[in-house]
């Protein structure tokens, strides 16, 4: 390597270091999607949101086509792809609406419970082996998301019962994405995600359609680049790695969004969030440490 050649930081990494850095990147670029959706949703609904976040993230795609064409959108794989995206588009509804009625770091929080919702299921559809330690560290996750809900002791508002059922989508959607990135690239997988979530969205977006200023128009670009990267990244780190080795990472964007959310909206996090969160947390990571360990011994 000359002098003036700049070698990619990433490459000196591991393939699991590789991974985790990308899921770093995506926790930012996602913290920051999550912020300007709870900004914008005081002039417009959630659902129509969802839909420019999805019809504008197709700008990014703009330099890829212009170059290599829609070859990136070939696949053999079609019919799980618009699953994928049905499930997608269910997850993103009740997301976007949680985040306008609820404060954003408790919807993050309670999010987080979405990796463990994907254990269980890789445990039932991928037939991946749990033992006792493992579904143990499965239910303190759970009971972790319970920490933050409190139920009986504080009541169920609507935004915490939609990011529940949001993380549960999501858990599914993990598990697509973990199934298709066998065989497809991150792009590919990106890209149908765009163009089917733009089409879904398009219905629901109408009946509730309030023509946004120019301004807004402005953050919902923002929005959808943020997005459509974060989730580039985040395929990109689930095919370079485990899903249980770089799904921890992921509290990472309760940090971003807490210190935004204070800045911008002056909400401060209570103890039981962040012990809930550390909780849900502290289980991933512990499924992170067996899954390697488990690949380490299967290795020859």
């Amino acid at each position: 390597m000359t002098p003036w050649t700049r070698q990619n930081p990433l490459e000196k990494l591991s393939s699991n270091g590789r991974a985790i850095a990308l899921m770093v990147l995506s926790t930012i670029l996602i913290a920051g999607m999550h912020v300007l959706i709870r900004e914008v949703s005081a002039d417009m609904p959630p659902i129509q949101i969802a839909f420019f976040r999805n019809f504008f993230g197709g700008i990014v795609f703009i330099p890829i086509i212009a170059r290599n064409g829609f070859g990136f959108l070939k696949t053999n794989r079609f019919p799980m792809h618009c699953t994928r995206a049905v499930v997608n588009m269910a997850a993103m509804f009740a997301f976007f609406t949680a985040l306008s009625i609820a404060p954003v770091a408790r919807v993050t929080a309670i999010g987080f419970s979405a990796p463990i919702f994907a254990a269980v299921l890789s445990a039932l559809i991928l037939h991946e082996k749990f033992r006792l330690r493992r579904w143990t560290a499965i239910v303190l996750g759970f009971l972790g998301t319970l920490v933050i809900l409190r139920p009986g002791i504080v009541p169920l508002d609507l935004g915490s019962l939609l990011v529940v059922f949001s993380a549960a989508m999501w858990g599914i959607t993990l598990i697509i994405i973990k199934i298709l990135s066998r065989t497809e690239s991150s792009l590919t997988i990106t890209g149908y995600m765009t163009l089917l979530l733009s089409i879904l969205s398009a219905g629901p977006a109408y009946y509730v359609w309030q023509t946004p200023s120019i301004e807004s128009l402005g953050w919902l670009v923002a929005i959808a680049i943020l997005g459509t990267l974060g989730q580039i990244t985040m395929t990109e780190s689930l095919k370079g790695a485990e899903t249980t080795v770089v799904m921890p990472f992921d509290f990472l964007k309760l940090i971003w969004v807490a210190m935004l959310g204070y800045m911008l909206f002056a909400e401060v996090p209570d103890f039981y969030t962040w012990l809930g969160a550390g909780i849900v947390f502290s289980s991933s990571f512990y499924l992170a440490y067996r899954e390697s360990r488990m690949s380490a011994r299967e290795e020859p």
